[in-house]
């Protein structure tokens, strides 16, 4: 159904990223079969760290809050600092390109600190740096996965989905394929949400959830401040968390962004949030819940995953704010494809010095 509706004069401006958006229920099942292959892991009794740079920090953080025991530390602090690493972890690194090069240092730094530990990469380039360094373990995803666009989609969605199917291969074994049909089915709906939305032009927005959401919050709203250069400043947070300060950056033509849990205690919290914007009149509430007509809210998103544990349900929630980020792009007159013309940010990261400690 994705393919049913071409898209506009106006949305051809950002077709590449549109479509990295639009094909992931498509890609999903690949990257459920190109883990497969690797489940050893899954029973692995080492510690185990993941890590990631920008995006894929917060897909290495999201992963590990569904993985008992797990960390996750971005490669970005474990380039200055090691020292959450202990010998005999197993060590997996997430990566759209594998070229970063705080991701392919920090794997050397490490090897040479710990020797004989383990490293296993997630990548979507076959062709990457990581991909091919000496004493790693790969798991290449589909390379439709490896987005060409500035922001990471698709990429990262399957990386998520990747690691969480270490450790939870059966339960998406069962819910995959209902996923895949639902999101797909929903685009439409999805991206006409993201477009009204997207036409409020807000010049600020908060994106809320609570503890399992705290990395889709994160991505979320650095996919807004990257697709919009800046224009719209994103902020995540929790619900609860927003009561103490952060509130005061809400405005009367601000949006609120929900990514509401299934958990009934946590969703009695939300309500009362909710309630509380509503009551101040502090800008939009837009949710992402089950259908409820009583949820405190200005527009109501179906939720793609709510059957799902909150920790896992990242992959799929996040379709709807990429949306909603690419048609932001395009209201501030951007191209969602290289949101960032004068070369502030690019695709992979430049200019980093690696120093030898």
């Amino acid at each position: 159904m994705t393919n049913s509706f071409p898209p506009s004069s106006v949305e051809q401006t950002g077709a590449l990223t549109r479509g990295e958006i639009l094909q992931q229920p498509r890609l999903w099942p690949t990257t459920f079969d190109r883990v497969s292959v690797v489940l050893k892991f899954r029973h692995s009794a080492m510690p185990v760290v993941l890590t990631g740079a920008g995006t894929s920090a917060y897909a290495a953080s999201a992963v590990a809050a569904a993985w008992p025991g797990a960390s996750a530390i971005p490669t970005t602090d474990l380039l200055l600092d090691c020292a959450g690493v202990p010998a005999g972890a197993l060590t997996i690194s997430l990566a759209r390109s594998g070229d970063s090069p705080e991701s392919v240092a920090v794997v050397r730094k490490l090897q040479r600190i710990h020797p004989h530990s383990a490293h296993l990469a997630i990548t979507c380039n076959p062709e990457g740096r990581l991909a091919k360094m000496a004493g790693l373990d790969a798991i290449l995803l589909d390379p439709r996965t490896n987005d060409r666009s500035l922001a990471m989609t698709s990429s990262f969605s399957n990386l998520v989905l990747a690691g969480l199917l270490l450790r939870h291969t059966e339960t998406f074994r069962q819910a995959l394929p209902g996923l895949c049909a639902r999101v797909e089915s929903a685009l439409p709906e999805l991206e006409h949400g993201a477009r009204r939305l997207a036409a409020l032009k807000p010049r600020r927005i908060v994106v809320l959830g609570s503890a399992p959401f705290r990395s889709a919050t994160r991505e979320a709203a650095l996919k807004i401040l990257e697709m919009t250069a800046g224009r719209c400043v994103a902020m995540p947070e929790s619900f609860l968390g927003l009561r103490h300060g952060p509130m005061s950056f809400l405005e009367r033509d601000s949006l609120t962004v929900c990514l509401c849990s299934s958990d009934p205690m946590r969703q009695r919290y939300e309500r009362d949030v909710l309630q509380e914007l509503r009551d101040k009149q502090l800008g939009k509430v837009a949710v992402i819940a089950t259908g409820d007509s009583d949820i405190p809210c200005d527009y109501l998103i179906p939720a793609m995953a709510a059957d799902l544990d909150d920790h896992l349900r990242t992959p799929f929630e996040i379709v709807f704010v990429q949306l909603l980020a690419f048609h932001l792009s395009l209201a501030f007159g951007l191209n969602p494809d290289n949101p960032s013309p004068d070369g502030v940010i690019h695709r992979v990261v430049r200019g980093v010095a690696i120093h030898d400690n």
